[in-house]
């Protein structure tokens, strides 16, 4: 089975959606299953990951009716509050939904020490011991207190998103790798090889600007721990999705046929 491991859902609204500012404006409409559905389908990838792009228990519980209502959708990451008080109640209320297979926050608008509090370790415990993922997007300047967490949070498994956006659109990537490789010897820690093009610059990237980072994350992770993510329709800011997927579909020639399988989830 071929995966697209992270892509989104949504029925635009201009106040909840506002991080979709009048320079994405070409997502600023919904978009829904019935219009990724054929672009899966043309790159033969057998579904997708839906992942939460709204920090509410209105996001979660619309991403489950969507992968309920369509076979492609094969896995949900929902959104939670890991510091609240009332976690334990809230994972309650969406336990029966075998879809549901991990949470995220957008780490990347809080504090960097948001992380580190030990109401949220205690949530990605809980979470944890209920056999869910936990999804970090980060900025490159929050990768080393993310490293701090890992280490308050073993065996825990954990996905990078977007390779936590190093900065392709002016080539910066020595910290970035510095800071990345103690997190990725950790072999409960994964990473997406997604949401790159939005961190190049949107109207003049090439396909060069991209092969150092992902030469880097397959060095650091292997191909075991790497998977294929769109990030559609963010990306069409600045690609189509057939740009994005072969991006990495051309990178990943360079791998045995075994090894290649595993990069799509």
């Amino acid at each position: 089975m071929r995966i697209d491991a992270h892509q989104h859902f949504w029925k635009y609204n201009p106040q909840k959606h506002q991080w979709i500012n009048e320079d994405m404006k070409v997502i600023q409409k919904n978009f829904l299953p019935d219009d990724l559905i054929p672009l899966l389908s043309q790159h033969q990838l057998d579904g997708c990951v839906a992942v939460q792009a709204d920090e509410s228990f209105y996001e979660t519980a619309f991403l489950i009716d969507l992968a309920e209502e369509f076979n492609e959708i094969k896995a949900v990451v929902g959104w939670a509050d890991l510091g609240s008080d009332a976690l334990d109640k809230d994972l309650d209320q969406f336990s029966k939904h075998k879809k549901l297979k991990g949470y995220r926050e957008v780490l990347q608008d809080k504090p960097v020490e948001y992380m580190l509090r030990k109401e949220f370790i205690r949530g990605i415990e809980k979470i944890g011991r209920r056999g869910y993922t936990y999804d970090i997007l980060i900025f490159p300047n929050q990768l080393e207190a993310t490293l701090q967490f890992l280490k308050r949070s073993p065996e825990q498994p954990f996905v990078i998103d977007h390779l936590a956006k190093p900065n392709i659109k002016l080539g910066i990537w020595r910290e970035w790798k510095k800071e990345l490789a103690p997190i990725a010897e950790r072999e409960y820690v994964s990473c997406k090889l997604s949401g790159m093009v939005t961190e190049a610059d949107w109207k003049s990237w090439k396909p060069n600007d991209f092969a150092n980072y992902m030469e880097i994350v397959l060095e650091a992770f292997g191909p075991k721990r790497l998977m294929f993510g769109s990030d559609w329709p963010v990306c069409l800011v600045a690609a189509e999705y057939e740009q994005v997927f072969e991006l990495v579909d051309r990178f990943t020639d360079k791998l045995s046929p075994s090894e290649r399988k595993i990069n799509y989830g």
